[in-house]
């Protein structure tokens, strides 16, 4: 049998959520972007790779305002992630091509958030037959380029 390594998730997939401070609220705050991948910031949001990635150009609108439900987000923040969002299909088209984007987000954990404090939009390109064996298989993700050159590529593209 073959293995893969990933030791890069361990740090993640060990920690709970109670004993971690919300990674997105810890980016929010932080001065180097490159570090916290952080690809762009509004006003009221600001957009980050995922360090975890279903595909390459995975990426995601997050509030600067620490909320769990759209209900509780400002306006004025829906808004502008919303239109964020349509930025982030825009330059996610532009640079990878992909045929197809997903747009989504997952509210509270019983539907899927890993991060169920901090609400966000994941915004992730895709292609016909992209679905991994890799995935249904051995629960790993293989991801064909390296979250530095999608950082570079999308600061770029969005003007930083």
């Amino acid at each position: 049998m073959d293995y893969l390594w990933t030791p890069w998730r361990y740090q993640y997939i060990t920690k709970t959520a109670d004993a971690v401070e919300c990674v997105f609220c810890a980016a929010a705050r932080a001065t180097d972007d490159k570090a916290w991948f952080v690809v762009h910031r509004g006003d009221r949001n600001f957009v980050i790779l995922n360090r975890y990635p279903y595909t390459s150009g995975h990426i995601m609108v997050v509030p600067y305002e620490h909320v769990a439900t759209l209900e509780e987000a400002a306006d004025e923040t829906l808004v502008e992630l919303i239109r964020l969002g349509r930025e982030c299909e825009r330059q996610l088209r532009a640079i990878y091509r992909p045929e197809g984007l997903n747009l989504g987000m997952n509210i509270g954990r019983s539907a899927g958030a890993g991060i169920a404090g901090h609400v966000h939009l994941h915004v992730l390109p895709r292609w016909n037959g992209d679905t991994n064996f890799m995935s249904v298989v051995a629960e790993t993700r293989v991801v064909p380029e390296d979250l530095e050159v999608t950082w570079e590529k999308l600061r770029a593209a969005f003007g930083g």
